[in-house]
């Protein structure tokens, strides 16, 4: 199977309302301002998504509100991942009847398989599912890693096409390429290291600061494949601060506090997650402003 998700594709933030429940308007027309503005596909309820916090209803909802805001201009890929196989198994198969063009699969976390059990388990899904797969491989998060060697054995199945790579490591950046064929797509999962994995053979990158610069990240990434590479280097750096800032806490915390910035109503996070603290909402304020994203009128979003 093969399947073009694009070179830039956004990590979706979830908008609550003042009551914290899914504010489904402000998705659909956040999700119509991305496929606009950069966004060849967009991840709905992923991580940044607050997913482990969301309702499978509430899930599936937001995938067919997204798909039809998109309306074939971006492609839709469903984060149906879980650390129960059988889970991922009947939400990746309900995600596909909705008519998403994806899944995202995460790594299991908690139960912290071996690497049999993570090929079997990511194999399970993709037997069980006619839909394109993205891997998402981020320890930091998941606390088990999937070693290059097992990427590589998956990339052989069919259904399994891509890969968000978030070990922040080029080294095993460089060996799953060296181990996957041309075809199957490795997209950072760190806005600050899309050129480096470009380099090394990357194809794009699964992205927050997207919600804020997605054309720029495409001017970006057109400019290497052209062979501009002195242009694209010039590109990142001014990028860079803003890449890094939108870590500066645990993420979607700063995103979210960026986009209230510009006048979005995403609203607050659900609980554990919870909002920026005050100290640090200056130098997102500082880091918008410098990028052009907002006026220095821009007033506290809380």
């Amino acid at each position: 199977m093969t399947i073009d998700f694009g070179r830039v594709i956004t990590a979706m933030v979830t908008p609550f309302d003042t009551d914290g429940n899914v504010h489904y308007a402000e998705a659909e027309r956040l999700a119509a301002y991305l496929a606009d503005n950069g966004s060849d596909g967009i991840v709905v309820c992923g991580t940044t998504g607050e997913s482990p916090t969301l309702s499978w209803d509430e899930e599936y909802e937001l995938f067919q509100i997204v798909k039809k805001a998109v309306a074939g201009k971006s492609k839709v890929i469903a984060g149906t991942g879980s650390n129960s196989t059988s889970e991922a198994i009947e939400a990746t198969q309900k995600a596909a009847k909705l008519g998403v063009d994806g899944s995202l699969q995460v790594v299991p976390y908690y139960n912290k398989p071996p690497q049999i059990g993570l090929y079997q388990h990511f194999e399970a899904i993709a037997a069980a599912c006619d839909l394109p797969m993205m891997l998402y491989n981020i320890p930091g998060r998941t606390g088990q890693q999937l070693e290059p060697e097992t990427i590589g054995k998956l990339a052989k199945l069919a259904g399994i096409v891509a890969i968000k790579e978030a070990t922040g490591n080029l080294d095993i950046v460089s060996q799953i390429r060296s181990l996957t064929p041309p075809d199957f797509a490795i997209y950072s999962g760190d806005d600050s290291l899309t050129l480096p994995i470009l380099a090394v053979g990357g194809t794009g990158v699964v992205s927050v600061a997207s919600h804020l610069v997605g054309t720029e990240i495409q001017a970006m990434i057109a400019a290497f494949a052209s062979g501009q590479n002195q242009l694209a280097m010039t590109m990142h750096i001014k990028l860079l601060p803003l890449f890094k800032g939108l870590f500066l806490a645990p993420n979607p915390m700063p995103i979210k506090a960026a986009l209230k910035l510009q006048g979005w109503e995403v609203g607050g996070l659900r609980l554990p997650m919870c909002e920026l603290p005050n100290q640090l909402l200056p130098q997102i304020q500082a880091l918008l402003h410098q990028q052009g994203l907002i006026s220095t009128s821009s007033s506290d979003p809380s």
